[in-house]
């Protein structure tokens, strides 16, 4: 009897278990199919005006419409984005929060700290890459330097009055990389976004810095900042007066790119919606018209991609960095 009993008892466990997971399978499964029912936040780790915060808020806003549920961008710079990364990563996994991210806290980062609080590879999913774009090597329009040349001799001639101002880690690995090729001096200084290190060099607190385009378009066309080299490997059509690093003699040539991701476990089908939805509006004329002219390239790739540009570009980036004993300050 007591056997019977026994039995009985471990059926009902059984039933139970099976019927809260059926449920739990039930709640997931119509979780996505009404998803978005609710608003979307995009998570910028950087302060507003680079092309990551561009590139967030032309999404933002093709979305929206395509939802039919507000997506606002979310600006939450700080420590190198690590920051803004943290917070989605620790996010729930239903898709409301996402993370438009540069290369920086995604490559760069694990390139160069030995600690990092999350993983990119297993505590994020990539989405599509969204844009590629290079940089800028640009000076105050006071800078006796009128090319890359002149501004390598001017810093060894003045080491301790050289400085460069950055945004992120990314950039300033790009920039020790370039020092090392060239033997320029300059210190780093680090600022917490675009704006305030661009700033810094219209101050003429610091002589140079290395930047994305589309911030400092207006500040080059009025003349007060000049560009002595762009990092692509070929010149820029908004520019085409300014020189490659490779065209002056210098074996550099990087883009940078911003990527869309979720934190990790967000259901397959979110993943894909969203993917789709990004590869449709970086195709949109008005989008790729409006991109030439920051000269970022609109890219919606597959998810696969995006996940395999991550994983090569830690073990380039993290190579480049041991090569160079190049580490984040």
């Amino acid at each position: 009897m007591t056997n019977l009993n026994f039995s009985s008892t471990k059926r009902q466990t059984l039933t139970g278990a099976l019927l809260l997971t059926m449920a739990s399978v039930c709640g997931l499964a119509q979780a996505q199919n009404t998803w978005p029912a609710k608003p979307i936040r995009i998570v910028v780790p950087y302060a507003p005006g680079g092309a990551n915060d561009i590139l967030a808020r032309v999404v933002a806003e093709k979305l929206t419409p395509a939802f039919g549920q507000s997506v606002v961008v979310e600006n939450k710079p700080g420590a190198g984005a690590i920051v803004g990364t943290e917070l989605v990563v620790k996010s729930a996994p239903d898709g409301y929060t996402l993370l438009m991210a540069a290369s920086g806290p995604i490559v760069f980062n694990p390139a160069l700290m030995a600690k990092l609080s999350y993983n990119p590879i297993t505590d994020l999913a990539p989405i599509s890459l969204v844009g590629s774009f290079p940089m800028i090597l640009a000076v105050n329009e006071a800078s006796p330097a009128k090319n890359f040349a002149e501004l390598v001799n001017n810093s060894k001639a003045n080491p301790s009055k050289f400085n460069y101002s950055y945004p992120s880690a990314s950039f300033q690995l790009v920039m020790e990389l370039v020092k090392t090729k060239t033997g320029l001096k300059a210190m780093n200084v680090p600022y917490q976004g675009s704006a305030p290190s661009i700033n810094a060099v219209l101050t003429q607190e610091v002589q140079m810095t290395l930047i994305d385009s589309g911030p400092i378009a207006s500040l080059l066309k009025a003349g007060k900042l000049r560009a002595l080299a762009v990092t692509s490997e070929q010149r820029l059509a908004s520019y085409p007066q300014v020189p490659t690093l490779k065209e002056q003699g210098v074996d550099v040539a990087v883009n940078f790119w911003s990527g869309l991701l979720a934190p990790a476990g967000t259901p397959a089908p979110i993943v894909k919606r969203l993917q789709e939805e990004v590869a449709r509006i970086m195709a949109l004329p008005d989008v790729q018209e409006r991109m030439a002219k920051l000269d970022i390239k609109p890219v919606g790739s597959s998810s696969a991609d995006l996940a395999k540009t991550i994983s090569q570009e830690i073990q380039l980036w993290t190579q480049v960095a041991k090569d160079n004993n190049i580490k984040a300050e």
